[in-house]
């Protein structure tokens, strides 16, 4: 099966003198895999997501990504990998409140150089797929936490990456709109996405994720494969 992530004796010090925030690690996430990332504050959880989608550079060890290494790409390169094969979901869904649903969902495809009718289709698609259709015109600031969450999750997927991160996605949302975006992400694994989650909640974690790795103080202290995804 192709490996989505392969991180090779990667660790990163943001101190010389003091011991690494991450690492050394060395991880493979296969295409297809849902990996969720637990650990206490602190134990590097963010640190990883950071090197995975290249927004941080380690300092040593090799990061490959969909089959190119991201530790060796300049920040122009890295700014288009992550277009073109990183979608990415925050706590705090990141959308632009002057745009309207569509647009958000629209705009890094448009930055990668997608015909705007192409575009248009394609987010169509992902609002009837997430169920937000019927916000296509309204503004995120007039939605749920759970909508808009839904409007980031398809604004992620928009071109189409080959891997899907998401930082504590249900943190910032009530218990049912958490469900809702617990139940989307399992069924977008379940479609075939890779998806890799950074959380605190251990309840989201079982019901998404086909394996779990948990760090502490940076290393790994546990990997667990789940028997099936509910």
């Amino acid at each position: 099966m192709t490996q989505v992530i392969q991180l090779e004796g990667v660790a990163k010090r943001y101190d010389s003198a003091g011991a690494p925030a991450l690492g050394p690690l060395t991880l493979t996430v296969e295409q297809g895999e849902a990996l969720a990332v637990t650990g206490p504050s602190g134990s590097g959880k963010s640190t990883l997501l950071n090197l995975v989608a290249g927004l941080d550079k380690p300092t040593e060890g090799v990061v490959t990504v969909a089959g190119r290494r991201i530790d060796r790409l300049s920040e122009h390169e890295g700014a288009r990998f992550r277009r073109e094969q990183i979608g990415m979901v925050f706590q705090f869904f990141n959308l632009l409140d002057d745009l309207t649903v569509e647009d958000n969902i629209q705009l890094p495809a448009q930055l990668t150089g997608v015909p705007r009718r192409k575009a248009a289709t394609r987010a169509g698609e992902l609002m009837d797929l997430l169920g937000i259709s019927k916000h296509a015109r309204a503004y995120p600031g007039r939605l749920s936490g759970g909508e808009r969450q839904r409007v980031a999750v398809a604004r992620a997927l928009v071109n189409r990456p080959a891997l899907l991160l998401a930082d504590e996605p249900t943190g910032a949302l009530d218990t049912a709109s958490g469900h809702d975006v617990r139940e989307l992400l399992t069924d977008l694994h379940r479609g075939g996405q890779t998806v890799v989650l950074v959380t605190h909640d251990l309840a989201l974690a079982e019901a998404c994720a086909s394996r779990t790795i948990h760090l502490v103080d940076g290393q790994l202290a546990g990997d667990t494969r789940a028997q099936a995804v509910r």
